[in-house]
């Protein structure tokens, strides 16, 4: 652990995720920057930024590294997790700050580095001289050659855990915490209870479609609601049964299923197209046949 004075305690080695979620945070500021400082200019005719783009844009890098780098041995990236740039080149294990001569060929390679590309293709995108192409060459061979090594690096990086970017490897600067890293105390309660909410979930949803609710339910309120004492007379059943036993009001087609109660003809069909193994709600009794009622039940009846 280390503070920016950093003369009392040994480093902390820094986590490789850490390192690389600094970069990336890095890069999501740049992209920030850029895309407020180019809605500056919506009112403008467009391509006004076109012709200085690269400079612009090394102008602003050049603002960040000022108050990162520069002042606080840091990017912000860094700064937000916690990290800083030590002096590796130095012998002691204590934290050292980075030179000047560090700090200024960080721009160099980082800002100055970013500008000459992008301003060389500028240069020899759309000059056809032999000269113009062998200079293109050398400088496609050489950014060629710059990409494998940033790729051996971060092979390295990954290995080892240090120098996640070569600009770092080459200038001897480490990336270390700036301050003791606490060891957190996790519950794990709240987590629990959410798995177990989420499992019982997932197992109710997989269940469900599997139960036949319909049936349950009419098993359930046969139980409930039984009705005995009645007739098996035909009768009996036209001058007692003067609703429908699903949907409670007067059966109209009126049908039977084989016992003393009657229902519509549109309920008990289309309970019983959904559930072939469909009872009757009040006494429990399997469809046996679709019948229609053999006895007119008189309209007037309706009214007594």
């Amino acid at each position: 652990a280390s503070s920016s004075s950093g003369n009392e305690k040994s480093v902390n080695p820094v986590l490789r995720i850490s390192q690389l979620d600094a970069l990336e945070l890095n890069k999501a500021l740049e992209q920030l920057v850029w895309s407020q400082f180019t809605s500056c200019f919506h009112g403008f005719k467009p391509g006004v930024l076109a012709h200085f783009e690269p400079e612009v844009k090394a102008f602003l890098w050049l603002i960040l590294w000022r108050f990162t780098i520069y002042s606080k041995n840091a990017t912000v990236g860094q700064a937000i997790l916690n990290i800083q740039y030590k002096n590796n080149l130095s012998q002691t294990e204590k934290y050292q700050p980075l030179s000047k001569h560090q700090k200024l060929w960080y721009l160099i390679f980082t800002v100055g580095g970013r500008w000459l590309e992008e301003r060389c293709y500028d240069l020899f995108s759309n000059r056809q001289l032999q000269s113009f192409c062998k200079i293109k060459a050398c400088i496609n061979f050489g950014s060629g050659l710059l990409k494998l090594c940033g790729l051996l690096n971060f092979l390295i990086f990954l290995q080892k855990g240090t120098f996640a970017t070569l600009t770092e490897r080459i200038l001897g600067i480490r990336s270390v915490f700036c301050k003791p890293q606490s060891v957190r105390q996790v519950g794990f309660e709240y987590m629990n209870r959410e798995l177990l909410w989420h499992g019982f979930a997932e197992f109710l949803i997989y269940l469900l479609p599997l139960i036949n609710v319909q049936k349950l339910k009419l098993k359930i309120s046969s139980w409930c609601l039984p009705i005995a004492g009645l007739s098996s007379s035909e009768n009996t059943l036209a001058a007692h049964c003067k609703e429908c036993s699903l949907c409670g009001e007067w059966p109209t087609m009126p049908h039977t299923i084989g016992c003393s109660h009657v229902f519509c003809y549109y309920c008990i069909k289309s309970n019983y197209l959904s559930d072939t193994y469909f009872t009757c709600p009040k006494c429990g009794l399997e469809v046996q046949s679709l019948q229609p009622l053999k006895y007119k039940i008189e309209m007037t009846e309706l009214h007594a």
